[in-house]
């Protein structure tokens, strides 16, 4: 089961927050998104576990507490939305 996590304090690593959800259950992945350019978090990230129960049990025990020093939101990912090319390409004289 894959979780969204938001509200993520900008000073923590990946591995701090695999830490936060290791007493839930078996952690797969933990992965904090960063900014491309700037290589700085964005705040959100994403902790995949084996099953669905501890998936469950990590949104119940986590969702409104402090993790890293702030409260972190904390619920089941949704799959992304497609992406659509709207700009960043030539346009087209004529």
């Amino acid at each position: 089961m894959k979780l969204y996590v938001g509200n993520l304090s900008y000073r923590l690593t990946d591995a701090e927050l695999e830490e936060a959800f290791a007493p839930f259950g078996n952690v797969l992945s933990a992965k904090i998104i960063m900014e491309r350019e700037t290589n700085r978090s964005k705040g959100f990230g994403f902790v995949e576990f084996e099953s669905k129960e501890d998936g469950e049990s990590a949104i119940e025990g986590l969702n409104g507490k402090e993790v890293g020093g702030r409260a972190v939101v904390v619920n089941e990912a949704r799959p992304p939305k497609p992406r659509t090319h709207n700009g960043g390409g030539q346009r087209k004289r004529y």
